[in-house]
């Protein structure tokens, strides 16, 4: 039997339902994301947050290749408001004005960096969070 391989865009295997938080609470300095009701949470720091942004203005299309340069983003960057996407993705306004890139529940999760995603070997994905692949 072949040995199933976790996707290494997302950090999940193939059989793992897409991640649904249990709550999002913005603040002024990232968001916390409680993934599940028995403690599992995942903070993310708004400026980390703002500079993984994987719309095509902050992202290269073809290449994947970050676009965003680090410096136009103020150091006290701050999620104004959230918006649902669908049952998968989280669209952020920031207070630069920037609010195009979806946010995946799969990349956020991917990009966990709580005790119990380091415990289980997982190296949270700190680059820009990828854009589907056009190809399929």
């Amino acid at each position: 039997m072949p040995a199933i391989l976790p996707d290494h865009e997302s950090g999940y295997h193939p059989w793992m339902t897409i991640p649904i938080p249990h709550a999002i609470n913005r603040r002024d300095d990232g968001l916390l994301i409680e993934w599940d009701d028995a403690g599992h949470q995942g903070w993310y720091t708004a400026r980390e947050l703002r500079l993984a942004c994987p719309c095509a203005a902050c992202v290269e299309e073809m290449t994947g290749r970050p676009l965003l340069q680090p410096a136009a983003v103020p150091a006290d960057v701050r999620p104004v408001s959230l918006a649902l996407v669908g049952a998968y993705g989280l669209k952020v306004q920031w207070s630069d004005g920037h609010s195009t890139g979806i946010y995946t529940f799969e990349q956020l999760r991917a990009r966990c960096t709580c005790r119990l995603c380091a415990g289980a070997g997982v190296t949270p994905d700190t680059s820009p969070i990828s854009r589907p692949s056009q190809s399929q």
